[in-house]
């Protein structure tokens, strides 16, 4: 039997307040994989003044950059999103619903004075894990 990645939210610890999970197991001797922070910046190496489209372009750069390794969504056991300003849920989730359906990874937020650059307001970092 193959093993795979699981999600659950243990019936002992209050129901997740978004859409992410409370704990992923990775079964032994899957192939870790860490991405750097992916941020809003566009395909011109633009970066646009709004957050939404900053929001639209992070999540298009984290799909290639899980592509590049053969990787998805059901890849993803871990992700940390840094925000500079306000985020729109109903935008991000929208587009969060677009990535995983309905198998949510493990999350944090943070909201930061400021990030790599000024004009970064957006910074989302991926664990994956193949198995």
């Amino acid at each position: 039997m193959t093993e795979k990645i699981s999600r659950k939210n243990p019936a002992s610890v209050p129901a997740p307040v978004g859409k992410y999970t409370h704990i992923t197991k990775i079964p032994r001797n899957a192939e870790l994989f860490v991405t750097s922070g992916q941020v809003g910046v566009d395909q011109q190496g633009q970066f646009p003044s709004n957050m939404n489209d900053q929001v639209r372009n992070t999540f298009l750069n984290m799909k290639a950059v899980l592509e590049s390794e053969g990787l998805s969504a059901e890849n993803i056991i871990k992700v940390n999103i840094w925000a500079t300003e306000q985020i729109d849920w109903d935008f991000l989730y929208a587009e969060w619903d677009r990535l995983f359906e309905k198998e949510y990874p493990a999350m944090t937020i943070g909201y930061l004075a400021e990030l790599g650059l000024p004009e970064i307001k957006i910074e989302i970092e991926i664990w994956a894990a193949k198995v």
